[in-house]
């Protein structure tokens, strides 16, 4: 479907699912592959917030900028799982776990507007003792919208006004989504269909074990080349 926001830049995040360590070395291993396939497109990242876990990463949110990245990355919204023997098994089992990828528009600010009371903002330490985040630890910023319970955060920036000003476009794009979201439920329940819910609608799946295959459920499109799907090639998936 398209949105009058396909041309513009995108808000990409990756979150870890049901799988523990599994599922978080998994956003790991997603954001390498999707960092190449920006690399291949020429877009440009910028990483807003991230939360690591003792297996890789529990979430991550980016800034993707070029000329239609909304339009091209937003059909990778949904569950992606991954079916592997486990590195963090002592027994060698095959587990399957998940992760959620959410591409939002990045919105102009007066396209949803927010009551302040309606915000509880909150000042941390950005994660991570230096890296990308030196010399901002103190810059955090998180925000959480009252009526919805939905929260977001961004540390990218050295000032605490520049990192507010960022996560309120976020969520404002998150609460955009969800506008459009219901109304689509409320048509479907009117035509008379139950909605999928979103985490169990898993749209693609990556076998390492007991074969190498990449499938994508919605249009059964499949490959067994998974190391070259990992290393960015996604246009048969995203397009």
């Amino acid at each position: 479907m398209k949105s009058e926001y396909d041309e513009g830049n995108a808000i990409f995040s990756i979150y870890a699912g049901t799988g523990g360590k599994d599922a978080e070395d998994w956003v790991s291993i997603l954001l390498r592959m999707y960092k190449r396939y920006f690399q291949k497109k020429n877009f440009k990242v910028k990483e807003i917030s991230r939360v690591n876990g003792e297996g890789g990463i529990k979430s991550i949110t980016m800034e993707v900028k070029g000329k239609g990245a909304f339009g091209l990355l937003k059909g990778e919204n949904g569950v992606h799982r991954l079916v592997r023997i486990s590195p963090f098994s002592a027994k060698r089992l095959r587990h399957t776990s998940f992760a959620l990828v959410e591409v939002l528009p990045d919105i102009k600010e007066d396209k949803v507007k927010i009551k302040e009371e309606d915000l509880k903002i909150e000042t941390l330490r950005a994660s991570g003792p230096g890296g990308q985040y030196v010399n901002r630890r103190e810059s955090k910023v998180r925000l959480t919208h009252l009526p919805t319970g939905i929260t977001v955060s961004c540390q990218s920036e050295r000032l605490q006004g520049e990192n507010k000003k960022k996560a309120l476009r976020i969520l404002q794009a998150k609460l955009l989504q969800r506008q459009q979201q219901e109304k689509e439920k409320k048509i479907k329940s009117q035509l008379g269909t139950i909605p999928i819910a979103e985490w169990g609608n898993q749209i693609r799946s990556y076998i390492f074990h007991p074969y190498q295959m990449v499938r994508d459920h919605r249009r059964n499109i499949k490959t067994s080349n998974l190391e070259k799907v990992l290393e960015g090639d996604l246009d048969r998936f995203v397009k």
